[in-house]
């Protein structure tokens, strides 16, 4: 009877941490943490770093084990089998880290056609020495890509260092893999489309942005016979603002209609919903707009999973998720009968708000510098960086240092173009939503359910979302500048 092998304490110990960060979100600072125990990093080292040495020590580990003769799994008891086989794929998802970037940015630039994966043999065979047969090889393979397309278009898509924004991509990471990505492996990688997702937030805070990297961060299969993916993740993301058609042609536009089904419908059009290819998401951009008819419809969408053209009795399979988006008062209008609450329950498997930028600045003073430089870049390359500070320095001096950005990241990147232009920015003072921060807080006077200091730092904050500068709350309420701004920080 052959005998069972086992790790050595100090591997198994080792193999836990790779275990636990293979399986822990990116973005959280609990990776940070286990990606400098496996590193063995002093807190000095920078993250980029410490996963570069964190992978090193997997690939130097597993390969003592391979100089050992310890390396076939099928002689481990079953624990330390998977401690293992989850480090053997930490190591070679790690390897292709590279390949996989480069593939992204050749699959944008080809468009909606799947290219060749010139890498993918090589994976494949590399998984199969790992004991996977060739589905669960193609799978991985594919979860592989998934990984590092939600990395990519996260991390490049929302950025800033605040915590605000490092919350938001910690969010979207989970909306994509949930929070045990163990689960999503095991049972929810081709089961996502019953999982909608709210987006709330200001208007111009990159709630698009954000829908975009769920949307191109879906599992698309692998077809090893034709050697690429089954579809374009360019392809797998459908956008449409509803404000922008009117009722009239919303439905036509959303479930498509036939030919002669009204007055203008002189051919066939397929709506979005038919549009969306079986792994894709369908993003709704301002559902707080749609009308209680349009939200009925939806509604059958999301519950049944079918819909039917205008004009046309056929039945359809919808197979896509469904992202939605709002600045809307979504809790008031429910309240008013605006928004159905049976529709608002079907959207919101996970809501996610992305914050406004005075917030974002407000906790991190290098937000604001990070955003411009990221926008330079993206308007002329990277050499633009070095107008970063010219561009922040105007900023500062034509609106000063506690402007509230009622336009929030769509305002600022117009406000470089201005700069640009100009050498000069002189702000918007009327910023959206106020009525609606006025009637916040008179609903909470009238409840009776703030203290003295709530009342003030409420006050205080209403005021600066009207007049944009702390010393001109200052001289309205009385205080001293400090004070008015511990006040707006607190609230």
């Amino acid at each position: 009877m052959n005998e069972i092998k086992s790790l050595s304490a100090p591997d198994r110990e080792f193999f836990r941490n790779v275990s636990q960060a293979a399986f822990t979100n990116p973005f959280s600072q609990s990776r940070i943490e286990v990606d400098r125990r496996i590193a063995d990093a002093p807190p000095s080292m920078s993250w980029d770093d410490t996963v570069e040495q964190a992978v090193a020590r997997v690939s130097e580990r597993l390969r003592m084990l391979k100089l050992r003769g310890s390396t076939d799994l099928s002689g481990y008891s079953q624990s330390d089998r998977e401690l293992l086989r989850t480090a053997m794929l930490f190591d070679l998802y790690h390897q292709y880290r590279q390949p996989f970037d480069a593939f992204i940015l050749k699959q944008l630039t080809a468009g909606d056609t799947p290219i060749p994966v010139p890498f993918a043999s090589t994976i494949l065979s590399a998984l199969a020495n790992i004991g996977l047969n060739s589905a669960a090889a193609q799978r991985f393979l594919a979860i592989f890509y998934q990984i590092r397309r939600a990395f990519y278009f996260i991390e490049s898509g929302l950025t800033g260092p605040s915590p605000a924004m490092q919350n938001l991509r910690l969010q979207l990471w989970n909306n994509i893999f949930t929070c045990n990505i163990t689960w999503y492996e095991e049972y929810l990688w081709d089961r996502m489309e019953d999982f909608s997702t709210l987006l709330l937030g200001e208007t111009g805070t990159g709630k698009g942005a954000a829908a975009a990297a769920i949307g191109r961060s879906g599992f698309i299969p692998f077809n090893e016979r034709k050697g690429c993916f089954s579809e374009s993740f360019t392809r797998s993301f459908i956008a449409i603002n509803l404000s922008q058609y009117p009722e009239s042609l919303l439905e036509s536009e959303l479930f498509g209609h036939k030919k002669g089904a009204f007055t203008g419908a002189i051919e066939h059009h397929e709506g979005v919903f038919d549009r969306c290819s079986p792994h894709g998401s369908i993003f709704l951009d301002e559902i707080g707009d749609v009308s209680i008819p349009v939200q009925i419809k939806l509604l059958q969408v999301l519950q049944e999973r079918t819909f039917a053209p205008v004009g046309s009795h056929e039945r359809r399979r919808f197979q896509g998720r469904v992202i939605a988006a709002t600045n809307r008062p979504l809790d008031e209008m429910r309240a008013k009968g605006q928004f159905r609450n049976d529709f608002y329950y079907r959207l919101c498997s996970d809501i996610v708000t992305v914050p406004s930028l005075r917030e974002r600045i407000r906790k991190e003073s290098r937000e604001l510098e990070v955003l411009i430089s990221r926008i330079l870049v993206r308007m002329v390359g990277e050499k633009a960086r070095e107008y970063t500070c010219l561009v922040y320095d105007i900023i500062r001096r034509d609106v000063g240092s506690d402007y509230a950005w009622p336009g929030n990241v769509r305002e600022l990147e117009q406000a470089v173009r201005r700069i640009i232009i100009t050498r000069h920015y002189r702000g918007d003072r009327t910023p959206p939503n106020q009525e609606n921060d006025d009637n916040n807080l008179l609903d909470a006077i009238r409840s009776e359910s703030l203290d003295a200091e709530s009342l003030l730092a409420g006050y205080c904050s209403v005021l600066y979302q009207r007049h944009g500068t702390y010393e001109e709350v200052a001289r309205i309420t009385n205080l001293d500048r400090r004070t008015v701004k511990k006040y707006i920080r607190k609230d």
